[in-house]
Order: C-alpha cells, then sequence, then structure tokens
C-alpha cells in the first residue's frame, strides 16, 4: 500500500518521514495555504532523499495544486524534481489531459472532495485523463488538511478502474478501523500527522507505520 504524507515543509521532516516507512511526501503548492511551499523549499526536502540508500531516495514526491496554471506546474514539476502532481481543485478532464501533453513522465492524481456517495458518479469521467484519484472529505471553506473524515462505508464498494487514495482525517487512531472496511491503494495524511499546519508529529508518523504494520 502507498502511504503519503502531505504538507510537508520542512527538509528534517521530509527526510524521516521517509526513513519511517512513507511512499511518498506531498508538498502543498497552493500560495494560500498555511503549509505552501515554494519550489526551491520543496527541493531543498527532495535532495535530502538522495542519500537514503537504495529505494528510499526513489520516495514519490507529489505537488498539490489547485486550479493552477498548466505552465506553473511545468516549471514547478521541473524545479522542485517532483515525481508527480495532485490536482485538488476543479480541473476538468481537458485541462487534466492538456497538463499530461506538458507532462508526460509525471504521476497526475486528481483528487475529489466527497460529501456524499453521489459525488462519485462523475469520477470515471476522468479515467482517461489520469493516472490515480483521491478522495477527501468535503469542507465549504477549505480544500484540505480539515481533519474530517469521510464516510466509509459509503466506500466499499468502490471501484474506480484507477488506483485510489483514501484521505480525509485519518490518523494513527482510526487508520486501522478504515482499512478494515474499504481496500484503498493508498492513504493520505497530513493534519492526522502534525503538531500544526505544516509541523509534523514525528511520533504520531511512526506510530502510524506501527498500527499499519500490525
Amino acid at each position: 500500500m502507498r502511504v503519503k504524507i502531505c504538507g510537508i515543509t520542512r527538509p528534517d521532516q521530509g527526510r524521516a518521514i521517509a526513513q519511517l516507512g512513507a511512499t511518498a511526501l506531498g508538498f502543498i503548492c497552493v500560495p494560500q495555504s498555511p503549509r505552501y511551499v515554494s519550489p526551491q523549499q520543496i527541493r531543498s526536502v527532495v535532495e535530502q532523499l538522495s542519500n537514503l540508500g537504495p529505494g528510499v531516495e526513489k520516495i514519490d514526491r507529489i505537488g498539490v495544486f489547485v486550479n493552477a496554471d498548466p505552465k506553473i506546474i511545468e516549471e514547478t514539476v521541473a524545479i522542485a524534481r517532483l515525481s508527480g502532481v495532485q490536482l485538488h481543485g476543479d480541473e476538468s478532464l481537458e485541462y487534466c489531459q492538456d497538463l499530461r501533453q506538458r507532462i508526460t513522465t509525471v504521476e497526475i492524481i486528481k483528487a475529489f472532495r466527497v460529501k456524499n456517495a453521489a459525488d462519485l458518479g462523475g469520477i470515471s469521467a476522468y479515467l482517461k485523463g489520469v493516472d490515480a484519484f483521491l478522495l477527501d472529505a468535503y469542507h465549504p471553506d477549505q480544500l484540505g488538511g480539515t481533519g474530517q473524515t469521510l464516510d466509509w462505508r459509503s466506500l466499499q464498494t468502490f471501484q474506480p478502474g484507477l488506483p485510489w487514495f483514501l484521505a480525509g482525517g485519518l490518523n494513527p487512531n482510526n487508520i486501522q478501523t478504515a482499512l478494515s472496511q474499504i481496500s484503498p491503494d493508498g492513504v493520505d495524511l497530513s493534519s492526522g500527522v502534525e503538531k500544526s499546519p505544516g509541523d509534523k508529529d514525528l511520533e504520531k508518523v511512526s506510530l502510524l507505520f506501527e498500527r499499519l504494520r500490525a
């Protein structure tokens, strides 16, 4: 299972989280977010991963964008050495397909904020435009990192045709309950392993991986 820890802001924490077992680090590329990091800051984290040994240096580096100019995404990917991008806004299928032409070797993850099961209906339209999906909890004012959970039972029959991440309010205390009900291809955590926005709690991250291994 892929485990993405999102909202990384500090090189030392990015390195430690990679060593603890994360398969992906997420970076918020939305200037309005309290977890925002510039392309140069992301690169400084990525450079900390270069000497961690076989496998760890290949950890996925995912930039999170919201309705961004595709040119900005393309430039950020190059500067920050991202291996993937997560689109967390209202990006259309056409937008995703255009972005695919710009960054042909980079994974594209389309995120959807889900209020109820009816919101899952439009996801299949993106099958030919992206590589993976991410389901996050809906919040009227925030795009992510809210700490709110999804109704996991409503996802028990969710089979989108592509790999998908479960996000939304996951933490070390509820991860086992969530995974006992549904079987995503990956999980994405941010506020559930933080002291404050952008400042990760390494004890919580360590506990998360203990629970996942159990």
